[in-house]
């Protein structure tokens, strides 16, 4: 059981479940703010546009209802958080690909190219087997 425990704990304190977390808090705060564009901006705009109801219900028998308003609203919500999600993992991603393009030519750059001849002292490729300076034979290390 503490070994149980042990990989709970380490799986807790990882960066991803704590980054995973907070995603979730804002995510539902931003799906407030979300709700609330669509029943008070959206919404409205709509039924004033020819004459449509998003709020309306279709009355069935007794107080049952069917509330398509409702569900048009849970449509319209669910295509906006859609698209906000669509444009932050896009721009991860766009920042992701940029910092390993740089990391990779930081990389590629830190590599030495040149070797200087044990000779005559000037700079030659890395690769070579003779200087070209002073055509001396060079040691492969």
């Amino acid at each position: 059981m503490k070994k149980f425990f042990k990989e709970f704990k380490e799986f807790i304190s990882k960066g991803n479940v704590l980054d995973l977390a907070v995603g979730v808090i804002i995510g539902g705060a931003f799906s407030t703010i979300v709700t609330s564009l669509t029943d008070n901006i959206i919404n409205p705009l709509i039924n004033c546009i020819g004459g449509a109801e998003i709020q309306g219900k279709i009355h069935l028998i007794g107080e049952n209802y069917i509330d398509y308003g409702a569900f048009i609203s849970a449509i319209i919500n669910f295509l906006i958080m859609a698209l906000i999600v669509f444009f932050i993992v896009k721009g991860v991603n766009k920042i992701t690909s940029i910092t390993e393009k740089r990391l990779k030519h930081e990389e590629e750059e830190s590599e030495p190219t040149t070797k200087s001849c044990p000779f005559c002292k000037s700079e030659i490729d890395i690769e070579a087997t003779r200087c070209p300076h002073c055509t001396s034979v060079l040691d492969e290390d």
